[in-house]
């Protein structure tokens, strides 16, 4: 069943991709002259950014690669410290796919011993998204790029720790 509602959605998105090629060579055909200064700016608006893509997603490979979830247990228990919220924040901002797929995991980590506030912390840096750094330096710059990374970053651990008091104390 699961596995007809993948092949059902990843076919929406090619339909999706083909009515926009079709519409773009339409509007094309209609205005020409209107099409030239849109290819020149996507054309430009790629060559900066594929660079720091490429680079991205060579980052996720390899740590998507080499991140073993029996460490991740070990080092997020109950005696983890520094090791343990770095590796909530940098597994956090490396995670990919839809935030529901992480809940079957995080729900398995917490049963064996992980602590809400790496989790909580996990789930606050899912906001920082690598593939959309290049957007976000392109647009806004390198200094309020890399500020806003770090502040969203070191913030995480005290929101971690102020949300699994409040978790432990209603329990």
């Amino acid at each position: 069943m699961a596995e007809k509602k993948d092949n059902k959605s990843s076919n929406g998105i090619w339909i999706f991709l083909g009515l926009v090629l079709a519409l773009f060579v339409v509007i094309t055909f209609i205005y020409p002259n209107k099409m030239e200064p849109i290819l020149l700016m996507f054309k430009n608006l790629m060559l900066q950014i594929l660079p720091i893509l490429v680079l991205v997603y060579i980052i996720m490979l390899l740590t998507n690669y080499f991140v073993n979830n029996d460490k991740l247990k070990k080092y997020m228990g109950e005696d983890a410290g520094i090791k343990g919220w770095m590796i909530s924040i940098v597994s956090g901002v490396l995670s990919v796919g839809p935030i529901y797929m992480w809940y079957p995991l995080m729900k398995d980590l917490q049963t064996k011993g992980v602590k809400n506030k790496f989790l909580i912390t996990f789930l606050y840096n899912r906001g920082i998204k690598l593939q959309w750094l290049p957007m976000l330096i392109f647009y806004f710059g390198l200094k309020y790029s890399l500020t806003l990374l770090i502040v969203m970053a070191v913030m995480s651990i005290p929101l971690g720790i102020i949300a699994d008091k409040l978790i432990t104390k209603t329990k």
